[in-house]
Order: C-alpha cells, then structure tokens, then sequence
C-alpha cells in the first residue's frame, strides 16, 4: 500500500484552491480607502498606518476639499497639518511625511505620483506596503505583495509563510502567487481578515477556506490543527 504523501502547504493544487476559493468569495475587492487620484491614495494610505481605513475615510473627504492638489499640500508645513489628521493618530510622524513626500513630488516628478516602485520609495513616509497599494490599485501593476496585519496574519495562518517580517513575509508570497494575482490576492485576504479571519476569535464555522487551514488558533475545525500555524 503507498503511503499518503506528505503535507506540503505549498503545494501548487493547494495554492490553487485557496485562491479559487478565494476568488468565489471575494470576487471584485479592492482597496477601502476612498481616493480620486494617486495622490489621494498615497495621502489615504500613509494616513491609514496604526488607524482604520473607517477612521481615515471619514477625514480625507474634508481634508481634500480644503487642500485640492499635490501643490496645495506641498505649500504646508507639517505644524499647519497636525490638526486636520490628528484623529488618526502619530499626527505629527503623518503631518511630516505627507507634506515631505508633497513637496518631494512637486520638486522631482512634476506634481505627479511615479508609478514605479523604486522612486515611490525615495517619497517620505512611504515603504513597500504603501508603494504597493498605490502601485496595485491605482497604476495596476504588480510589483509585489501588499502586507499589512491581515496579510500578515493570514498567511501565516494558511502556512504560507513562517515570517514575521513583512518584507520576508512578501518575499515568500511573490514565490508562491501566480504574478497576475497578487494585487486581488492581497486585498482579498485583507477583506478576509476583516470579514472573518479575526485576529482574536476567527469566525473558522463560516470560513470558506476551513477545511484548508491548520491554524493553531482556529475556534472550530474540521481538519488536523498544526501548533506553528498561527
């Protein structure tokens, strides 16, 4: 009798199923953060770091009724900043990098955002998560994997990874994820982790993918749980 081959959560059907799963759930995602432009979206994601894209959706609409353009940011001091971001939290590290990556931008790239990775991490305030984001969803290009705490969360839990830093973290999603999916497979899991993947009490009886995952932190299971899953 041959013995069932060993578990490998890479394996290429595996992947394929999570994502096919994944795309049967979360089937047109995309980023939360309202934006018009990719200045919008640069502003809206710096803004979103230890906030909730709730919280930042309720102030940019303001924000940007009052400063319009790149220039009119570019004009401002970080002090002159604070008070219309600060519900958002780390105001002052926020004021400073928003008005710096402005004035930048007007300086070296004409008043426009650059759609390459490269030069979006000469912008202050601005590491790959964020020049991802930005690149992802407005430019459509896929030049990595956004990964924030969901991500993060997520892919380990599913065995993707066994990282904790998210540049490694990335690193290990670009060797699995086929190219052409990695701008939806990033916000689909972020949709997931806010949906039902909690980062405490994971809603697993509802989850789409229980059957796939081992976590060790799973709330309800169907499968063997594995104890670095997690």
């Amino acid at each position: 009798m041959r013995k069932p081959a060993a578990y490998d959560p890479l394996a290429p059907e595996r992947i394929a199923e999570i994502l096919k799963r994944l795309d049967r759930t979360y089937p047109d995602v995309t980023c939360a953060l309202i934006h018009r432009n990719a200045w919008e979206l640069l502003v809206a994601t710096i803004l979103s770091a230890q906030s909730t894209d709730v919280n930042v959706n309720r102030v940019t609409p303001e924000l940007f009724r009052k400063y319009p353009t790149v220039q009119d940011f570019a004009a401002l001091t970080p002090e002159q900043l604070e008070p219309d971001i600060r519900s958002t939290g780390f105001f002052r590290n926020k004021s400073k990098s928003v008005v710096g990556a402005a004035k930048k931008i007007v300086a070296d790239f004409d008043g426009h955002v650059p759609a390459n990775m490269n030069d979006l991490l000469t912008l202050p305030g601005v590491a790959r998560k964020t020049a991802n984001v930005v690149l992802g969803t407005w430019f459509k290009i896929a030049d990595g994997v956004v990964v924030d705490t969901h991500v993060q969360r997520i892919s380990r839990r599913l065995e993707l990874t066994k990282e904790n830093d998210p540049k490694k973290i990335e690193q290990d999603l670009m060797r699995v994820i086929p190219r052409e999916k990695w701008i939806l497979f990033s916000h689909q899991l972020i949709w997931h982790g806010r949906k039902l993947c909690y980062a405490r009490n994971p809603r697993c009886v509802e989850c789409p993918l229980e059957n796939l995952c081992h976590a060790a932190d799973k709330t309800w299971s169907t499968v063997e749980v594995h104890k670095d899953a997690k």
